[in-house]
């Protein structure tokens, strides 16, 4: 096995307005890593080649020393995706949705799923349309949790939310990468708040990504 959890060779591709280049790194577990830059810098489109079935960029991707490219379900197996882009059924319950969607998922632990949501403070039988936009970004992050994910995604998980749940969310990461071996990599348009909250950060603009650099 890969002493790497997440890399990317010579990773290019062509977004609506910019062209991702050349962009190579690799993550070890253990790790807040997190790429900052403006809307539109190809933060997002990162994130999406990692998640998309079909391969949409030349280079290679690989999770734990795996090529992702044709290997779209085992990947996702050990995928967890927290973004308000992610889609739940908006007329179910944060059980409900786990009850439907966990078979998806070999091993999905349904008591550390509700063990997730007590400690983070969501209503375990709260419809999710009726949910503010941090509780919804709480019950994803507890459902990727809940199904062992090696790679934690947090696209923009941060935007527009209050101080005090930001410090709740970190406070779930790092007591995660004490407890589990687990990789986190986030983005995000505030700089201050990445560079005092993760280990490693990296800018990304116009399509090309820095090196990663120890946050201050």
């Amino acid at each position: 096995m890969s002493e790497f959890c997440l890399q990317f060779e010579n990773v290019n591709g062509t977004g609506r307005k910019f062209r991702l280049q050349d962009v190579n790194f690799s993550l070890e577990p253990g790790y807040i890593y997190a790429i900052a830059g403006e809307n539109g810098a190809g933060k997002s489109t990162l994130m999406k080649y990692i998640l998309s079935e079909k391969k949409l960029y030349t280079g290679t991707i690989r999770l734990e020393g795996e090529d992702i490219a044709g290997r779209h379900r085992p990947a996702m197996q050990q995928i967890g995706f927290v973004s308000e882009d992610n889609r739940f059924f908006n007329e179910r319950s944060a059980i409900q949705n786990a009850q439907l969607l966990g078979c998806f998922y070999d091993g999905f632990d349904m008591d550390l799923y509700k063990q997730t949501l007590k400690e983070m403070e969501v209503a375990p039988e709260r419809t999710y349309f009726k949910m503010a936009r941090g509780e919804k970004i709480k019950m994803q992050l507890a459902f990727a949790i809940a199904h062992k994910s090696k790679l934690l995604l947090l696209d923009e998980a941060t935007a527009g939310l209050d101080p005090v749940y930001r410090i709740e969310l970190f406070r779930v990461l790092r007591k995660l990468l004490a407890e589990e071996n687990v990789t986190v990599l986030m983005n995000s348009h505030n700089m201050t708040e990445i560079e005092k909250n993760t280990d490693y950060t990296a800018i990304m603009k116009d399509g090309r990504l820095e090196a990663f650099h120890e946050s201050i």
